[in-house]
């Protein structure tokens, strides 16, 4: 089994693989005070209580975002599972993909995962939307070229924002409301943050296919992906595990570099 590690800024996925088979996944939070013992403790326990063992894990591919967890994240995978995990760095992976865009090494391990799994799943020129800490859109090209995209404040981080600047405002659950017009503080903010970023959604894809002069297909992934999944049909396909399944592809094709 492939052990595919996605490290967020906010939380990170820890999945067992097989093939493009996602068999079990686990969220914790990112934490870059966690240490390799911790990361040992914590996952051998729960392949543990799942009847996993940690020796049927062959081989690792991880995907950071946040780089001063990785040292212990690397220093687990070898300490706990035997195994040199490979790395997945923005500007340094060769996954096929023509980065067409200004400083390629800034581009974010995650993003970039992310539009190498939409091309080779959907195989037609597309938009990921990733629902994380920053709302993101990656464009992909006709050709399987990636064009660059657009970052906008995540919806968790916006309710945040808006709790701590306004003293009479408080946190409240993302749903779906039952109407705009909110007849209460908490109705109102649950509008605002549901179809306000609705409309952000509809109005960066719009201005994306007028540049392109085509319509793209647009896929949503992220832990929200679900709920836009139905706010808009903007949105043609939810895939929340879009950056684990590109992990894996990744994993193969770096298999395949190496065995040629």
């Amino acid at each position: 089994m492939l052990l595919a590690i996605d490290i967020g800024n906010t939380n990170s996925c820890f999945a067992l693989c097989e093939g493009l088979r996602v068999i079990q996944q686990w969220r914790i939070a990112t934490d870059t005070h966690r240490t390799k013992d911790e990361y040992s403790v914590w996952l051998l326990t729960l392949l543990s209580h799942y009847g996993l063992k940690h020796s049927a894990i062959t081989a690792a591919i991880i995907s950071s975002v946040v780089p001063d967890v990785n040292f212990a994240i690397k220093r687990f995978v070898r300490d706990a599972l035997n195994i040199e995990p490979e790395m997945i760095t923005s500007g340094q992976v060769d996954c096929g993909m023509k980065l067409l865009i200004d400083q390629p090494g800034e581009l974010g391990a995650d993003r970039l995962i992310n539009a190498y799994a939409a091309w080779k799943l959907y195989q037609k020129a597309s938009v990921v939307v990733d629902f994380g800490t920053a709302t993101t859109f990656d464009v992909i090209s006709r050709e399987g070229d990636y064009l660059g995209g657009a970052i906008a404040p995540g919806i968790n981080l916006s309710l945040e924002a808006l709790k701590r600047a306004a003293s009479k405002l408080h946190g409240v659950a993302i749903v779906q409301p039952e109407r705009a017009i909110g007849k209460g503080t908490t109705q109102a903010m649950q509008s605002g943050i549901y179809y306000g970023y609705a409309g952000m959604i509809e109005g960066v894809i719009s201005a994306i296919e007028a540049e392109l002069g085509y319509a793209p297909y647009v896929v949503a992934t992220g832990g929200l992906a679900p709920l836009y999944g139905g706010a808009t049909k903007a949105i043609h396909v939810v895939n929340e595990d879009l950056t684990i399944t590109g992990l894996c592809m990744l994993h193969e094709t770096i298999c395949q570099k190496a065995s040629a």
